[in-house]
């Protein structure tokens, strides 16, 4: 009798608690990518991939925490950069569109093809060096369907290297791809 109680009061409560939300967002992006190297002309053709977590949105603002990797299959004949970066994500939703800004930090390789790139002002060459990559960045997400969507996306990284007479690489990442949005309270009828 009290287990039948029980069972019944557990029911009855269970159907006046509201449907489930969703506090956290899962979304997992990949694209082209077009990297201007920022070292003489060198330019990189790769893909970049990535997922987001969001958080719940705070004042129309929708914050998350973002992880990508950038790596290129067209190397280029002065330097290829690969990177994994990691950071946060501000974004606005407008409608279809969804404006972001970035702040990314993570790390990053660069590799000097044939006897490598000389260091200025010394015999030494390097073929390879890795450093701390700082990328801010903007992009927008244009929503075609309710889980899919469009990206575009522009990432400038700083790189330190001692083959640059400043110690420093520029680089400009552009990367055009699709957005998928996990949908984890998807209800089938």
């Amino acid at each position: 009798m009290i287990c039948a109680v029980a069972c019944h009061a557990g029911t009855a409560l269970a159907q006046s608690l509201p449907t489930a939300t969703q506090p956290l967002r899962v979304l997992a992006f990949a694209g082209a990518t077009v990297t201007h190297t920022g070292l003489d002309s060198g330019e990189n053709a790769g893909v970049t991939a990535g997922v987001d977590l969001s958080v719940p949105s705070y004042h129309g603002l929708y914050p998350s925490i973002e992880v990508r990797g950038t790596f290129p299959f067209e190397k280029g004949s002065v330097d290829s950069q690969k990177n994994v970066l990691g950071g946060l994500k501000l974004a606005l939703h407008r409608g279809r569109l969804l404006p972001y800004a970035n702040l990314l930090l993570g790390r990053g390789e660069i590799t000097y093809p044939g006897n490598g790139h000389r260091v200025p002002g010394t015999a030494v060459f390097y073929t390879k060096s890795s450093s701390i990559v700082i990328s801010p960045g903007v992009g927008l997400d244009l929503d075609l369907r309710d889980q899919l969507a469009f990206k575009i996306d522009l990432q400038l990284q700083h790189y330190a290297t001692k083959v640059t007479a400043s110690g420093h690489i520029y680089a400009e990442a552009v990367t055009a791809g699709l957005v998928y949005r996990f949908d984890f309270n998807h209800h089938w009828h």
